[in-house]
């Protein structure tokens, strides 16, 4: 990669990055929820996942995708899936009797979080172009091809669909009031 595409993809990688993670911790706050949105994806800054977001820097959708044509895996998905709990790869264990990695149910904090993600990263990668049924169409093209436990994926896909059918208001009032009871 010469200087001029490194310079380029650095800065673009780096602007989607924090243009993500402050509209995320935007959505976070609306929710309820502003601790996990200042948290959210520091990860994304680690070397083992900052250098192929560079090397693989497209603009258009997220450098894992390239970094798994390219290599057959992308180490930096493994890494990120393993530190941060608003994803639901994060949420599998060894099953006692099926002795095979299987899904857990992820707590509500966290599908919460994974919302607020979800439709951020909508809107970053959609830009102008966004509507509401945008995370709700990604999340149900591969709803069957995922590994995820049916308890957290109907939370989601509820959520998802709320705020296809409701908007941003009423879904985040929504979160926010659950998150209440949670707190109780």
């Amino acid at each position: 990669m010469d200087i001029s595409t490194f310079a380029h993809n650095f800065k673009g990688h780096m602007h989607t990055v924090n243009s993500h993670r402050m509209m995320v911790l935007r959505h976070c706050i609306k929710a309820g929820i502003p601790v996990r949105g200042l948290l959210h994806d520091l990860s994304k800054y680690s070397p083992t996942e900052f250098v192929p977001g560079v090397m693989y820097y497209q603009g258009n959708r997220s450098p894992n995708e390239k970094e798994r044509e390219v290599s057959g895996y992308s180490k930096a998905w493994m890494h990120h899936k393993g530190r941060n709990r608003h994803h639901f790869e994060y949420w599998t264990d060894y099953d006692t009797v099926t002795k095979k990695l299987e899904p857990v149910p992820m707590p509500d904090i966290f599908v919460f979080e994974m919302f607020c993600d979800r439709v951020a990263a909508s809107k970053i990668y959609n830009k102008g172009k966004y509507t509401d049924n945008m995370p709700l169409d990604y999340f149900l093209r591969a709803k069957h091809k995922r590994i995820i436990h049916p308890q957290t994926a109907h939370k989601l896909e509820f959520l998802l669909t709320m705020l296809r059918d409701k908007g941003e208001d009423y879904t985040f009032r929504f979160i926010r009031h659950r998150v209440s009871l949670i707190s109780k």
